[in-house]
């Protein structure tokens, strides 16, 4: 049975634009997943500590057959392919983050992955990209997501390439 779900993409290392192109079509390569819409590039200041550079990010929809820890495993190996190195330090500088933000309507609580993910809706370089692929989508605990999108703070984020730009 295949799962909406959505991934949201983000670098600020090793040139970003060419990680998440790398990361989008290798999650297209995947036989049990198939790219149904994908955001714009948004450019970000990073989280936590600030001597890092911007970020690239973006969201990406996606229908799989894979159960939820198998596709935690495939964005896992995703993103040590393009040279992840998982250290203590959170929010720190990186080659690649991918991060399964909602999969489907269910609510998940694995040790290894929480879904929705805990920062979706106060991550302005996440709701907006999620708006732009999903005006309508309505997160399992009701909130909508374009109520989010209008009214959360930019903080200085703005979108530096459409969907078509960065995937052709």
């Amino acid at each position: 049975m295949n799962t909406l779900c959505y991934i949201a993409l983000g670098s600020n290392l090793n040139d970003p634009r060419r990680q998440l192109v790398s990361a989008r079509r290798a999650l297209s390569d995947i036989a049990q997943i198939q790219v149904i819409a994908v955001s714009g590039l948004y450019a970000s200041k990073p989280m936590g500590p600030q001597d890092q550079p911007d970020y690239l990010n973006a969201v990406i929809a996606i229908e799989t057959t894979l159960e939820p820890l198998a596709l935690l495993d495939t964005t896992q190996a995703i993103e040590q392919q393009q040279g992840r190195v998982r250290k203590a330090e959170r929010w720190g500088p990186r080659t690649l983050d991918l991060d399964i933000l909602l999969f489907g309507q269910q609510i998940l609580d694995f040790p290894r992955l929480c879904v929705p993910h805990y920062g979706l809706q106060v991550r302005e370089f996440v709701v907006l990209p999620l708006a732009e692929i999903a005006p309508s989508l309505v997160l399992p605990d009701g909130v909508h997501i374009a109520k989010l999108a209008k009214q959360i703070k930019r903080n200085g984020l703005y979108r530096r390439e459409t969907a078509q730009q960065w995937t052709h």
